[in-house]
């Protein structure tokens, strides 16, 4: 799983909620959408990264320093590698515009950060355990053979 998360408090909740379930799962964090481009495609400070190990989900929030979520949104689509990878939006806003955004962009799911922690939790609980347990993705390659 990838976390693109700028904001500590969240990441932590984030954390803390999977350990709560006893979810175990590899977790990479980065907090900025510039990061989160440089780690998926494997450039920058990610350049000695194999490209080819994709994340199995990636939880992208939307308000990020550098690149906004929705533009890394647009690029990881946009890029045969990753255009399957599976992205589900994870954020506080609850804007018409970032909801539709975030769809016409190609997300998989948009779920709002609930403010209570133990709602919080479930909600990651829920996450893992569908994209990381039950979801069949497509060949790693992102191409359909």
């Amino acid at each position: 799983m990838l976390l693109v998360e700028d904001n500590p408090r969240d990441e932590e909740l984030t954390l803390l909620a999977l350990r709560k379930h006893h979810l175990k799962c590899e977790v990479t964090i980065v907090r900025d959408g510039a990061e989160a481009l440089d780690y998926l495609f494997a450039t920058g400070a990610h350049a000695g990264r194999d490209a080819c190990l994709l994340p199995e989900v990636v939880l992208l929030d939307l308000k990020l320093p550098k690149i906004d979520g929705l533009e890394v949104l647009r690029r990881l689509r946009a890029d045969d590698r990753t255009k399957f990878l599976p992205v589900v939006i994870l954020t506080a806003s609850n804007e018409e515009t970032d909801l539709l955004g975030g769809y016409d962009a190609g997300c998989n799911g948009y779920v709002l950060k609930p403010v209570d922690f133990n709602q919080f939790a479930e909600a990651v609980r829920q996450l893992a355990l569908y994209w990381l347990d039950f979801n069949e993705t497509p060949p790693r390659t992102g191409m359909i053979p």
